[in-house]
């Protein structure tokens, strides 16, 4: 049975709601090319939102130089934002990180991240809206 998000939208409303790198990104767990997108290297401090839906993700304190190439994160803003899932797509498995409200493919988290976590959550910055803090 397929997980049930709190925003559901039919293909047609996401393809006409995002532009089309977006929509590759977040409905078809498309990946961006490494060390493209303006996010990161983005410094200001602020928070990164999804960009399909809206919702609250990461807040930039978290983020950090992983040297990946993607916006690189070690936590979530709060406990429930985001879901996991097993990923086979490739050689191996890995975790894939989805928006826990609308299912938007976000990126993967492994386990090499910085302390406090451990955690590296590397992040499509195309999945990413950034809002400053004033």
């Amino acid at each position: 049975m397929a997980e049930q998000f709190k925003v559901q939208k039919s293909e047609a409303e996401w393809r006409k709601l995002l532009t089309p790198e977006q929509y590759r990104v977040t409905r078809e767990h498309g990946t961006e090319r490494a060390w493209t997108h303006l996010y990161n290297t983005e410094k200001r401090d602020g928070i990164y939102h999804c960009v399909a839906c809206g919702a609250a993700l990461f807040d930039a304190g978290t983020k950090y130089e992983s040297g990946s190439g993607w916006p690189s994160f070690f936590a979530p803003i709060a406990p429930g934002v985001v879901g996991e899932s097993a990923d086979n797509s490739l050689f191996s498995t890995r975790t894939e990180v989805h928006c826990a409200n609308c299912g938007a493919h976000l990126g993967h988290v492994f386990p090499d991240g910085p302390e406090p976590t451990g955690l590296r959550y590397c992040m499509n910055g195309t999945a990413l809206d950034f809002t400053p803090r004033a």
